[in-house]
């Protein structure tokens, strides 16, 4: 994150903090007007939500109001879909074959269309077999013990600069999956933490990962991308012009009033998905440590720039190996600028539909704490031996990033 081209703020009271900067923002909504009080929304709700859990228990969820709200939602969809589905089937068996199969066949894939999905296993995911790498699993094992966690029945790795854990399928498979150029370029104990962090999602009470509270946002999501409207095509004729034009209008109001529910949905439930990401951060402190919770939260802090060390040691051939020491580099290069990073993350974080704090605040509520003492060490020579064992993954990792 670069502190260049940013609009200067105070550093001791962040007065000015809160600037909305389209040019260092991704669009959201694509009118500005509209994402600049958006901005403003999720900047109240994000500071109101760090001030309200400083120094007190960051709570596992349970049923709190977001969750009644997305199983409430996600009934009237299941119900909306499986009628839509059952009228569809109707219209198409009824006096068959006649002019009833179209509408029929519409609702029938609009209905399949929106059917609500659990996620899925990537069949181009590179998995890494407990035999394959024996002193990474036995990490896994050691700090899912000490955060309270179920292991991963599944860990995957791969070339982006990010760590996941979900669970996906009907069974509800647990997959831990690590980017490589993120684990390369973190020492040991901080790689502890990162495992910790990902393992408390299966236990962080986000009322967004449940199989069924899930629904609606995934279906909301999926109908509002179908009904966004397509103007600028042209027809050549007058009459088509004008059913277009009168289309296009029917399209804008549905799909105004479907983005709205998304919206609102979403504005309910992330607040508990940041809650549960503080969560996870807590656990990575009880399992790395609270210093070592801080530093990975620093990282990420920073993640644009580790990246680019990670492409340029890539493009030079250095094996992965190498990639820690360019990257213990670029840390003491950061320190004098680290605070005000951490703030800037803030401004350029902050979104109504981000399911993470701005990571500066997370690095802060860390070190808000009492702090903990390391559960599990991971000690230099059995970090160097999970990069043995994840030698074959990092050369394909590395190949990746030279591409880009």
């Amino acid at each position: 994150m670069s502190l260049r081209n940013a609009t200067p703020w105070c550093p001791e009271c962040e007065w000015g903090l809160d600037r909305y900067e389209p040019d260092r923002r991704r669009p959201e909504m694509g009118w500005r007007w509209v994402d600049r009080r958006l901005f403003r929304a999720a900047y109240r709700l994000t500071d109101r939500q760090y001030a309200a859990l400083l120094g007190r228990p960051v709570g596992r969820g349970g049923w709190g109001g977001a969750r009644v709200v997305l199983v409430l939602a996600a009934v009237v969809l299941a119900a909306a879909v499986s009628v839509m589905l059952g009228y569809g089937v109707y219209l198409i068996a009824y006096h068959f074959p006649s002019w009833r199969i179209v509408p029929g066949a519409a609702l029938v894939l609009l209905a399949l269309g929106l059917w609500p999905r659990l996620g899925r296993m990537d069949r181009d995911a590179r998995r890494v077999r407990r035999d394959q790498a024996p002193t990474l699993f036995r990490l896994i094992d050691e700090v899912a013990r000490a955060v309270g966690a179920p292991a991963p029945q599944v860990v995957e790795v791969d070339s982006e600069f990010n760590a996941a854990a979900s669970a996906v399928g009907l069974r509800r498979r647990r997959v831990l999956r690590l980017g490589l150029p993120l684990w390369a370029v973190l020492p040991a104990q901080q790689r502890v933490a990162l495992i910790g962090h990902e393992l408390g999602h299966f236990v962080n009470g986000d009322a967004r990962r449940g199989p069924v509270t899930q629904i609606p946002l995934t279906t909301l999501g999926r109908l509002a991308d179908l009904l966004r409207p397509s103007p600028g095509r042209r027809y050549g004729r007058p009459v088509a012009e004008v059913g277009a034009a009168l289309a296009n209008v029917l399209m804008a109001g549905v799909h105004s009033v479907v983005l709205a529910g998304h919206v609102a949905l979403v504005w309910v439930c992330m607040r508990d998905s940041q809650r549960a990401e503080y969560l996870a951060d807590e656990l990575a402190a009880r399992a790395a440590g609270s210093p070592a919770a801080g530093l990975l939260a620093d990282t990420l802090v920073m993640s644009d720039s580790m990246l680019m060390v990670a492409r340029r040691e890539a493009r030079k051939g250095v094996a992965a190996s190498g990639w820690l020491e360019a990257a213990d580099t670029l840390r003491a290069e950061v320190v004098p600028r680290l605070a005000g990073m951490r703030q800037l993350s803030v401004r350029d974080e902050v979104s109504l539909f981000a399911a993470h704090p701005p990571t500066g605040l997370r690095a802060r509520m860390i070190e808000s704490r009492p702090s903990r003492s390391a559960a599990v060490t991971l000690t230099a020579a059995d970090s160097e031996r999970i990069d043995q064992e994840l030698a074959k993954a990092y050369d394909l990792a590395r190949r990746d990033l030279a591409a880009v």
